[in-house]
This record gives structure tokens, sequence and C-alpha cells, in this order.
């Protein structure tokens, strides 16, 4: 460190001036991506990024890549696009009732998916994964893994189930998550989910929060003790589509982006 003295009108002052390391940086992890995302502008992709094979699942102005559960289009109602936000439209706060669940209309295997989610007081709603539009059609959201999206504080939800297992980024009724740091209610939240050769992690603000096999006998134990008990091979499909749900209740989401594994 330089230290240079100037005296101006009996004024001292010092400049000092401290060595930076231009080197560039090592390119992330996977584990550390999810602290990565663009944050000059919503829903846009740094040359980095692109580099590295991500791909915007929605560009903030139109719903492009996205259609209705069960659906050949996407819903006319229930949802809107506003601000750059792909917003669920507040109603009676039942599952998937009014616009319905959106779904991509591709389907994903192996990839790592990060998106950002801002919830309302009281709201539910939840990020589904591997869905795969079985029938006959369930009377309510479409059947998949879900990372809960829940306001722990103030929707019921939180309190069943088992353990905590349907609280903010839990695996839903499944697995609960473990050391989370959810933002307030009104904030975003970081969502992050790495899903390879059947080994699934969910990550919440940058911590890893849940972690498992699809598959795997300590996952079917857990599935034939929930609610999906009577769903045969749940989770285990080879690939699925991504799902946000409507559970009727007001919920923001932005910078849905993904890159294959």
């Amino acid at each position: 460190m330089l230290k240079i003295k100037y005296n101006i009108i009996g004024i001292s002052i010092f400049i000092f001036a401290v060595g930076v390391s231009c080197q560039p940086q090592k390119a992330s992890t996977t584990s550390q991506s999810a602290n990565n995302i663009s944050q000059s502008m919503p829903n846009t992709l740094s040359p980095m990024e692109k580099r590295s094979g991500w791909v915007l699942l929605f560009d903030g102005k139109s719903s492009d890549g996205w259609r209705g559960a069960y659906k050949d289009d996407f819903p006319d109602q229930g949802w809107k696009i506003e601000g750059g936000e792909l917003v669920v439209i507040k109603s009676d706060g039942r599952e998937s009732r009014n616009g319905g669940d959106i779904i991509t209309k591709d389907k994903y295997t192996n990839y790592e998916l990060t998106l950002e989610a801002k919830l309302t007081p009281g709201a539910n709603s939840g990020l589904k994964y591997f869905v795969t539009e079985r029938l006959p059609k369930s009377p309510g959201s479409a059947i998949g893994l879900e990372f809960q999206l829940l306001d722990d504080d103030l929707h019921p939800d939180a309190k069943l189930g088992k353990n905590g297992n349907r609280t903010i980024g839990s695996l839903y009724d499944l697995i609960p998550a473990q050391a989370k740091k959810a933002r307030s209610i009104g904030e975003w939240n970081q969502v992050r989910i790495v899903s390879k050769n059947k080994h699934v992690e969910h990550w919440l603000n940058g911590s890893k929060v849940v972690e498992y096999d699809r598959g795997s006998p300590a996952f079917r134990s857990l599935v034939a003790e929930s609610k999906y008990k009577n769903y045969e091979g749940f989770g285990e499909a080879v690939e699925g589509h991504l799902l946000l749900q409507d559970h009727g209740d007001e919920v923001h989401y932005r910078n849905i982006k993904l890159r294959k594994l």
C-alpha cells in the first residue's frame, strides 16, 4: 500500500493506493452457479451464462415455451405477465381451480434450474418437476415432485404432513428442508434444483436444503407413507415437464433459467 500526503490550505489529505488483482476468477462450480445469476437486468443471460449453456425459460414478456397442464395453450385467465414477472393471480386459494398449473412445453432429465420466487402473505405455490400429465387426471394440481413454496408462518399447510415436510424448500410431503434461510414475505427467494442421474438437490437462497435419489429404497419408503402412495412409479419418470403451480394465491416468478447437464 502506497500512502501519499498532500497539504492544501492547511488541510492534510491522504490518498491510499491499494493493489487489486486483475487476474480473472475461475469459473463457478455447479454448487456456486446459483449465486451467479445475472443481476443487471431480470430475465437476461450474461455472456458467461450463455457460454455455460444456460437458456431462458421465461423472457419476461411472453408465455413462449409454456402451456397449461393438460392443455394445448397457455391459460387465458389466472396468470399474467407484468413488469417482467410471471404472476399467479389471487383467487380463492384452492388448488389449480382458476387458471390452473402451467408447464414447460419441453421435458427435461438432467439439468440445473434456477428461478426467483416472491410470495405474498399467506401464499402457497410450488415448482414441480418430472411432471408427466398422467391419466386419469388428478382433481387438483398435476402430479410431480415438488419444491414447496409457502408462507410457513401464515399458511396452514406448513403444519401438516410430517416433520415440516410441507414447508418452503421441502420436497413436498416427503423430505423436510434443513437449515433453510427463507427470505421475508415480499422479497425474492432464489430457488435452485439440480437433477443428475436420479440424484436431486434443492437449494434455497444459496444453501442446499434437500438431497435425495429418485427410485432409491429410501425414496420409495417415503413415497409409500405419503399422499402419493397410490401413484405407481411416482417421481421416477425418465423425463418430465417443469410446472409452476396455481394454488389460488398471488405468487411472482422471474429469472427462470436452465442448463442441461
